[in-house]
């Protein structure tokens, strides 16, 4: 199954470029000119694009209870991480993201950094 990612604008357009290999054809807000797009423009983008919506907003968590699937939403739960650490973990996430797309009764998916000991 391919999966494709809406990145939402809190998170850089440039990781479209390093998620191409799992998530092909992946788009992002602002490259679509939706910067400051009310989130149910979103929403709906995501349902007719037949994407995951990546975000760092937790008012599509929200969404994702009150309205259900589709879309999916994969919330990134990790503060001011770089672009990098973002990439990092959808890369390393890619099985668990997979899963989350095929269970029919989950909405919403939060991923989060683990840190390691201060």
């Amino acid at each position: 199954m391919t999966i494709r990612l809406l990145l939402d604008e809190n998170v850089s357009e440039r990781l479209v470029r390093t998620l191409t290999a799992p998530y092909p054809n992946s788009l992002h807000v602002r490259i679509l000119g939706l910067h400051g797009a009310a989130d149910s423009s979103l929403w709906d983008l995501a349902i007719r694009e037949g994407c995951v919506l990546v975000t760092k907003d937790e008012d599509f968590v929200t969404l994702s209870v009150l309205r259900d699937a589709p879309p999916k939403v994969v919330w990134l739960n990790v503060g001011n991480a770089g672009t990098r650490a973002i990439a990092e973990l959808l890369l390393r996430s890619t099985e668990a993201i997979s899963q989350f797309v095929a269970h029919p009764d989950v909405g919403f998916l939060a991923l989060g950094l683990i840190s390691g000991p201060g």
